[in-house]
């Protein structure tokens, strides 16, 4: 009897191997595993159905080429009816998983941190009383030392602010004029004694000489720094 060509043949084909319905992976990890190429019909051009590079990227985004290689070499021995225990047996994926070395490492390294957060934990602890104590003697020292040596401080300012104004050049020109003045008045004096005839020529020259000099060279100083002053 002939046979119509994908009548029985269609009906012989295998059909995808399907995931346990047990299973405790997700659903998008299930689907992804359980994709197969499907083989295209006489009526119909479908084509091979891929899983979606989405997917595959969801799951192998953290997973370094070593890392995946090493995945690899581990489940290739393992036989068929091992690999869909590990799909189903929450347990049995567990001893798996934590066999792998980056798993190790990475628990290792885990271990590690927190046997170092503790052991610091543990050291700060052991400062806090010299930490209170530092505080307190701070404290103390800011109520007291602190306060008297600020005082100190201001008083000091203060005499810097009358230094610097008594010897700005506005001061030291009021001075300046100041002296001239008084010299003008010291001579004017030893003038009126000799009018007076409270003392004699002689002694009159001499300190009316010495007191005119001294005036006119406080006015020339003076003249002198009003002009670079002022300019």
């Amino acid at each position: 009897m002939f046979k119509f060509w994908g009548s029985q043949e269609q009906q012989a084909q295998p059909h995808p191997q399907e995931m346990p319905r047990d299973s405790w992976y997700p659903p998008s990890v299930v689907s992804s595993s359980s994709s197969q190429p499907t083989t295209p019909s006489g009526g119909s051009s479908s084509s091979f159905s891929v899983p979606r590079p989405a997917d595959r990227a969801n799951s192998l985004s953290n997973v370094s080429p070593a890392e995946a290689s090493g995945i690899i070499a581990t489940l290739k021995d393992k036989s068929v009816d091992e690999l869909r225990k590990l799909l189903s047996d929450k347990s049995a994926y567990q001893s798996l998983l934590l066999s792998l070395e980056p798993v190790k490492t990475q628990d290792r390294v885990r271990d590690e941190l927190q046997s170092e957060s503790l052991q610091l934990a543990r050291e700060n602890l052991q400062k806090e009383p010299r930490m209170v104590e530092l505080r307190n003697q701070c404290r103390i020292i800011r109520t007291t030392e602190l306060a008297t040596a600020q005082e100190k401080l201001h008083e000091l300012e203060r005499k810097k602010e009358e230094t610097l104004k008594n010897y700005s050049p506005a001061s030291l020109l009021h001075k300046l004029q100041e002296a001239m003045h008084k010299s003008d008045e010291e001579s004017e004096a030893v003038h009126r004694q000799l009018l007076d005839g409270e003392i004699d020529l002689t002694a009159f020259v001499h300190k009316y000489k010495k007191l005119r000099q001294m005036y006119h060279k406080r006015a020339l100083t003076h003249l002198a720094m009003k002009t670079s002053v002022t300019s």
